[in-house]
């Protein structure tokens, strides 16, 4: 450790031009990183809040219930049960009563279509929160090691000698590591929150996509 005080405390003249810069740039306060880190972790809250309601507005609470209907082919009562609801799964039903008429290989390919434009709009600022969750361990992490840059500059300034060189040390360590536990604390809800939202988007699409072959079934049985 008494090395690092040494090295800390060497002249400018042994030290070269870019060297100098790039200590002036990360010796600054890396308090900086624990703001962006506290703006990503309120945006992450809120992505999550925001896809949360989507997906609940927008989907057929009756899913189940609406596919044995078809499978029956009271379409009837499938009409009635997708009236003034939203989501992938009515849209699919919606396109199918619209090409009803166009037989089950137009309706096969207007169904694929219809998930095609539906499933990002589910998807939509996912990629974010899976952004957020694999590398804001590595924004904490850059805090940490500009944290602990600083602390061993600032002994090197002191001049500190004996017991106050591992006090210091250690104060400016401990300080330091906090934004990487500031930097786990964001990822790790984002990337909770990413796999439950992705999951109910892959659970949608396969219902969707059951109440497709279910509608192109009956068609072609009807033939």
């Amino acid at each position: 450790m008494n090395a690092f005080v040494v090295l800390g405390a060497l002249g400018s003249e042994q030290q070269g031009w870019l060297t100098l810069k790039l200590l002036a740039t990360f010796t600054s306060s890396a308090e900086w990183v624990l703001w962006l880190l506290a703006v990503l972790s309120v945006l992450s809250i809120a992505v999550m809040i925001e896809r949360g309601v989507y997906l609940l507005t927008h989907r057929l609470p009756d899913g189940d219930e609406v596919l044995f209907k078809l499978k029956k082919g009271e379409l009837d009562a499938v009409k009635a049960a997708i009236a003034g609801k939203k989501g992938m799964e009515v849209a699919v039903l919606q396109t199918a009563f619209d090409a009803f008429d166009k037989g089950p290989a137009a309706v096969d390919e207007l169904i694929s279509a219809t998930m095609a434009r539906e499933r990002p709009r589910y998807e939509r600022y996912l990629s974010f929160l899976g952004t957020l969750g694999s590398n804001t361990p590595f924004i904490g992490l850059f805090g940490t090691v500009l944290g602990i840059i600083k602390a061993f500059k600032d002994l090197g300034d002191t001049g500190a000698k004996g017991a106050e060189v591992q006090q210091a040390v250690m104060a400016g360590i401990s300080e330091a590591l906090v934004a990487t536990a500031v930097g786990l604390a964001v990822a790790i809800p984002a990337v909770i929150g990413y796999n439950i939202l992705m999951r109910a988007v892959k659970n949608t699409a396969a219902r969707s996509n059951a109440l497709g072959h279910a509608f192109v079934g009956h068609l072609k049985a009807g033939k």
